[in-house]
């Protein structure tokens, strides 16, 4: 599990070592920030295999590798 550092899960994605995906959508609009997957050499295709909705609104995806 890693929290909140972009440069190690683009490093580890860039590899391949990651197998799953699981990403916390907040509902709130910042108009600025951070990409997560910033200096990726190229795209990776995602397939979502799951998704969980709270009451408070956030939702969480999970993806793995296409």
């Amino acid at each position: 599990m890693i929290l909140g550092s972009g440069s190690i899960v683009a490093q580890l994605t860039d590899e391949r070592l990651i197998d799953e995906y699981q990403l916390v959508v907040n509902p709130i609009v910042l108009g600025q920030g951070r990409t997560l997957f910033a200096g990726l050499r190229e795209r990776l295709p995602l397939e979502l295999t799951s998704t969980r909705t709270f009451t408070n609104g956030n939702v969480l995806l999970c993806y793995q590798p296409a």
